[in-house]
């Protein structure tokens, strides 16, 4: 049975004991299953440390072991290497470039409800994954905040192009507008083909929703994420000019309608950073997240970086009590 170390600061780690291989090691992950998911509905996030994962491979059997029900990557947002058998880099944004805290697809009505990340090369400096306990982040909000994600829900909107961003062919993985129509239709997608053929839509989803297993309320959302203020100022200068301030490729909001200023935002990313919990990666590693418990992100890093990311034990978002009911009309 794994022994928990819990330090401040950092999510709760185990070292997996010493095996012959691979096939040794995943008998002693199912033979722990019941403590590991314990321990990750108590904690969000667990780190195992001394497994014997060293290619996509490996990961592809662990993960076939913690998440046997795979999860499909939908309506993407960022650029990721294939590595094949469902395994994915994490992210092929610039290392310089730090990621905020998100919940992996809180914008689909089916998403993720374990994302898996192990490291196969360990970055020279930086580069780990931070999380964040989303029961904590919903503890850390204002109150009025709180209250206008649960009454009212959130808004993303989106500017495909290949220009900057993701176009619609990739984000959609097709070449043909009528699977993207009804794709959107099916999914509370309100979408409209630009002048210069590229696609804008829009969708509002709850910004709390309820862990299906433990009941907890969470605050669950890319709100902050794609929020126009969590941009560098200089950027959003630069973007709002060039695109203008219904152009920007990423923009959130609350159902209400009413704006959200800077402090907000910044409350927002504040609550995250309350609730933020690290660990420097070493190789073998593997991290565990309850995708509804947990958002995630990225620290900037210098050095060669290989982490992994495999996701699945698909969540509907109508099984998780959701404060807002996502927005059908498009359908």
């Amino acid at each position: 049975m794994p022994t928990w170390e819990l330090n401040p600061g950092r999510p709760a780690l185990a070292h997996a004991p010493r095996t012959a291989d691979l096939g040794e090691a995943c008998d002693w992950l199912r033979e722990n299953e019941a403590e590991l998911t314990d321990a990750l509905h108590r904690h969000g996030t667990i780190f195992l440390r001394g497994l014997p994962v060293a290619s996509t491979e490996d990961v592809a059997a662990v993960r076939d072991v913690l998440i046997p029900e795979r999860t499909p990557y939908r309506e993407k947002a960022t650029p990721r290497s294939d590595y094949g058998n469902g395994v994915f880099s994490s992210t092929d944004l610039p290392p310089a470039q730090p990621i905020r805290m998100h919940n992996e697809n809180s914008y689909t009505l089916t998403f993720p409800g374990r994302l898996l990340f192990a490291c196969l090369t360990a970055p020279e400096e930086g580069g780990a994954t931070p999380t964040a306990d989303c029961r904590k982040v919903l503890d850390h909000l204002p109150a009025h905040l709180v209250e206008r994600g649960r009454t009212s829900g959130w808004t993303l909107t989106r500017n495909y192009s290949d220009y900057v961003s993701l176009g619609w062919r990739t984000a959609f993985a097709t070449e043909d507008r009528a699977e993207v129509e009804a794709y959107c239709r099916e999914n509370g997608i309100t979408c409209e083909w630009r002048p210069d053929g590229n696609l804008r839509t829009s969708q509002l989803r709850p910004a709390t929703i309820h862990h299906p297993r433990t009941g907890e309320e969470v605050w669950f959302n890319h709100l902050a994420f794609w929020n126009e203020w969590s941009l560098d100022p200089d950027i959003h200068e630069a973007m709002t000019e060039e695109f203008g301030p219904d152009g920007l490729p990423f923009n959130t909001g609350f159902g209400d309608a009413e704006p959200l200023g800077r402090a907000d935002v910044d409350a927002l990313n504040e609550a995250y950073h309350t609730a933020t919990v690290r660990e420097r990666w070493q190789v073998g590693d593997v991290m565990l997240v309850d995708n509804v418990l947990c958002a995630h992100g990225r620290d900037p890093y210098r050095g060669d970086r290989r982490i992994a990311v495999s996701m699945g034990q698909p969540v509907d978002v109508l099984d998780c009590r959701p404060s807002v009911r996502p927005d059908l009309a498009a359908v």
